[in-house]
């Protein structure tokens, strides 16, 4: 994959080491752990998916991974660089596809879906080309010049993932991009998500709550604990689809004891 920064050579690794992340409240000036300790590899290419109960930390891993944020110790690579401190330099790097689709009112599909394009300096004439050719392959042709209260919910998604793809990033990130959608066109989806993810080289990193979707995605299903404790790294190959019930009812078990599900210890 050639990213629009020209990087041929492919997505870099993800690496936490450690990371510890804490907040201070604004009322009472006590501090939260929201990440304590982390370490996780994330290996070029590959398709991840993380679950955890509310409020356990993945969206505030998202956010180190993003570079919204620095972590208060430990350290996070990104390939050799901190995404924090070396935040300019994964503009068009790194891509996110949101819960909400995050589309602007006054902009037409392809205006919306070209806009980070814009922000990164594409040249103009590149710019249709590029975003026309992503929102085809989401089967939005015939609605480039919609706006989105034209577009129904599933539609204003789509063209929020071909703005993401548009990029052409090294890591695509989706936190929660399905889950507000019906089953149907939520399954849809994310085939669609995952084909293109894989298709494009991108390393994919995924954010959810349902099992079914983790196990439906995930190369790997990394499940998190109380503080993005990390209570289990499960390689879904080494399940077979007829063992993907006690699969989910062990990852049930490990979330809602906060302690891995002794059936997880596979391979």
């Amino acid at each position: 994959m050639a990213g629009v920064n020209g990087n041929n050579g492919g997505p870099p690794p993800i690496e936490a080491r450690g990371v510890r992340k804490m907040f201070r409240q604004a009322t009472s000036g006590q501090s939260v752990v929201a990440i304590d300790r982390l370490d996780l590899t994330i290996a070029p290419r590959e398709v991840v998916a993380i679950v955890g109960q509310t409020g356990c930390g993945k969206s505030t891993f998202f956010d180190l991974l993003i570079g919204l944020e620095a972590p208060t110790e430990g350290t996070l690579r990104i390939g050799d660089k901190n995404p924090h401190d070396d935040f300019n330099h994964f503009r068009g790097r790194i891509a996110t596809v949101f819960q909400q689709d995050r589309l602007l009112p006054w902009r037409t599909a392809i205006d919306n879906a070209k806009l980070p394009l814009e922000l990164i300096g594409l040249p103009e004439e590149g710019q249709r080309d590029r975003t026309m050719t992503w929102l085809k392959r989401l089967g939005l042709e015939n609605f480039v010049n919609a706006y989105p209260h034209e577009l129904s919910g599933g539609m204003r998604q789509r063209v929020a993932i071909a703005r993401a793809f548009a990029v052409q990033p090294d890591i695509m990130l989706a936190d929660e991009a399905f889950g507000h959608l019906d089953e149907v066109t939520a399954a849809e989806l994310r085939t669609t998500f995952l084909a293109l993810a894989r298709e494009s080289g991108s390393t994919a990193v995924l954010i959810t709550h349902q099992l079914e979707e983790a196990i439906a995605v995930g190369d790997r299903i990394v499940v998190f604990g109380k503080s993005a404790k990390l209570l289990a790294d499960i390689h879904v190959a080494q399940w077979p689809k007829q063992d993907y019930g006690p699969l989910r009812e062990a990852i049930q078990s490990t979330l809602q004891n906060n302690s891995p599900d002794p059936r997880l210890a596979r391979g």
